[in-house]
């Protein structure tokens, strides 16, 4: 386990499409494109994913160590990956999360948006069949994994659904959302489920539930300090209309705030474990010990946390500065 395969590749479409389309279910993409949707679509939309997102993949992630269910043997399959080769295997959480995301997306823009809703449907069932396939191909999980991760997130956004604007509009306005935004998800990482060796589930875990912290608080700060939620100032560019200064706008918005949201996680990693090793005397390059509950689990929320409110408050008031709203 954990040794790289030997394996010829004959057919390079299906190779760089399946590679492509499992990263639009990790880090890269969430860190892209969510911010993406915040700074240049619609807030509320924005809000809406984020928050699925993160309530989805904890159960997700939590599943995988309370069903302990092996991945695909190798062989017969050749895997492609090896950083997730040490996780359990159901439900698939790529699955989980291209489900959530591109269905939360779609339902939260059709009554926002003039755009037909069978193009969106098309688009959501094409994206998250991507995600799903590529789950196969790379030799991570088998069918049954990918329709459970699928059908857990369908299930979990009609749960969700009918308390969607309820939820937004308390995280918008309850005074005690900042410190149940920060509480609540610290309690969860650090009464994590249990294993017999190291899984990065718990880290991948607390990374999304820090950045799903930090951009709820970044949230209620600007409803609370910034222009409010329900104005119409608060919404962004939308879809109609693209013109070529919207183009140039977009894009600059996209690089500015990708720098400074890539600045913030190399800095905070940089001190966060600076700081713990400091505090529990191991070298910074301690593998073994960034791996332990009491250096993991602050780590990754302190860091993804500033990540989070970095996306949705400094950002913005960047783009203020440089005329960029």
């Amino acid at each position: 386990q954990g040794c790289a395969q030997k394996y010829i590749v004959k057919n390079y479409f299906y190779y760089y499409l399946f590679k492509f389309s499992a990263a639009l279910g990790e880090e890269i993409f969430y860190i892209t494109f969510l911010p993406f949707t915040y700074w240049n679509i619609d807030h509320s939309v924005s809000r809406r994913m984020i928050i699925i997102w993160s309530i989805v993949m904890y159960i997700g992630q939590v599943s995988k160590d309370i069903l302990k269910w092996p991945r695909p043997l190798s062989p017969p399959v050749v895997k492609l990956e090896m950083r997730t080769d040490a996780e359990y295997g159901m439900p698939s959480t790529h699955a989980m999360a291209a489900t959530a995301i591109s269905f939360s997306f779609l339902i939260a823009t059709m009554k926002q948006y003039q755009y037909p809703f069978e193009l969106g449907l098309v688009a959501a069932f094409v994206f998250s069949t991507l995600v799903c396939l590529s789950r196969l191909y790379t030799g991570m999980h088998t069918v049954l994994d990918v329709i459970g991760g699928a059908l857990i997130s369908a299930a979990l956004l009609m749960l969700l659904y009918p308390a969607w604007d309820m939820i937004d509009h308390l995280l918008l306005t309850s005074p005690f959302c900042p410190l149940l935004s920060i509480v609540v998800p610290l309690v969860l990482c650090y009464n994590y489920p249990k294993l017999d060796y190291y899984s990065p589930t718990r880290g991948d875990t607390t990374t999304i539930l820090g950045a799903g912290a930090g951009a709820t608080v970044g949230f209620w700060l600007n409803n609370q300090y910034a222009a409010p939620a329900y104005t119409s100032e608060n919404f962004q560019l939308g879809f109609p209309l693209i013109t070529s200064k919207i183009v140039v706008v977009v894009l600059a918005r996209f690089f500015v705030g990708i720098l400074v949201v890539l600045l913030t996680r190399q800095l905070m990693k940089s001190v966060v474990l600076g700081v713990l090793g400091y505090r529990y005397q191991f070298p910074i390059g301690d593998l073994e010990a960034r791996r332990r509950l009491e250096v993991e689990v602050p780590y990754k929320f302190v860091t993804y946390s500033s990540v989070g409110f970095s996306a949705t408050v400094i950002v913005p008031l960047l783009h203020k500065l440089l005329g960029l709203m």
